[in-house]
């Protein structure tokens, strides 16, 4: 049996009332939806869908977020597919609803995160699965909310520069730690950065960030060699995805403040 929902961006979508057959091609979904007790009902992932460890190898790969195998997602003969509006293009929704009813959550806050747990719970039929989740992450998140701490930025992005900027779920958790973002008000919510407007924006922390782009240890003394009076911070990027991820996050963020 179908029925008709509104997903986040306002579309109408017709899904079945107990998806049995569920692929997802957004990471942070991903293990939100593992979370909520439908490892039997997960049947596609994307190779950047890499958590939890130990049970999603077990699970088929269909290509990446911006980058599908459509045959393969053919072949896994979904009744559902989630995707989220950053981390999947219009083009790839419009051909994945080809083939199976899609359904597009959009993360730019905490709240929103919040409410992607929710709206999963909702879809999944695992909405007290999903309220129990949601309070814990909201606990855990509870221990960020920290005093003023000065203008930081959060690099994703090397040759050229790339920082966060505003309606960015990791702008949010940078404020709700009690930063200010220089680069929130920029037209991107990624903006491509100069050394300049780095030195400009008189930075108190710099974290680098583990993912997309991998910065190590050997990049601090770049970024340091021009922000001489800025606290450079490797930080594990992993731990600003949203969703269940929250759940270990927010003891993570509070360990950055109190070093």
């Amino acid at each position: 049996m179908m029925h008709e929902v509104i997903d986040h961006l306002g579309r109408n979508v017709i899904l079945p009332h107990s998806p049995k057959r569920i692929i997802s091609i957004c990471p942070a979904i991903t293990e939100t939806l593992f979370s909520l007790g439908l490892e039997k009902e997960i049947v596609g992932r994307t190779k950047y869908c890499i958590f939890p460890k130990g049970i999603i190898e077990q699970v088929p790969i269909v290509g990446g977020t911006k980058e599908v195998n459509f045959e393969k997602v053919k072949e896994l003969q979904p009744d559902l597919i989630f995707a989220e509006k950053e981390e999947n293009t219009e083009e790839i929704v419009l051909k994945l609803e080809k083939i199976a009813p899609v359904f597009v959550l959009e993360v730019k806050s905490i709240q929103d995160a919040y409410k992607l747990i929710t709206t999963l719970g909702v879809v999944t039929k695992t909405t007290e699965t999903a309220k129990i989740l949601l309070n814990s992450c909201q606990m855990s998140f509870q221990s960020i909310r920290g005093k003023e701490n000065g203008k930081a930025a959060y690099v994703i992005w090397r040759k050229p520069y790339m920082v966060v900027g505003g309606t960015t779920y990791i702008n949010d958790v940078l404020h709700q730690m009690g930063f200010q973002n220089p680069f929130a008000n920029e037209d991107s919510r990624y903006p491509v950065v100069t050394r300049e407007q780095l030195a400009n924006a008189q930075l108190d922390k710099l974290f680098l960030a583990s993912e997309p782009f991998p910065f190590q240890r050997k990049h601090l003394d770049e970024f340091q060699a021009f922000l001489p009076h800025t606290e450079i911070v490797l930080v594990d990027g992993e731990m600003f995805w949203y969703g269940s991820r929250m759940l270990v996050a927010g003891e993570y963020l509070a360990e950055l403040l109190s070093n």
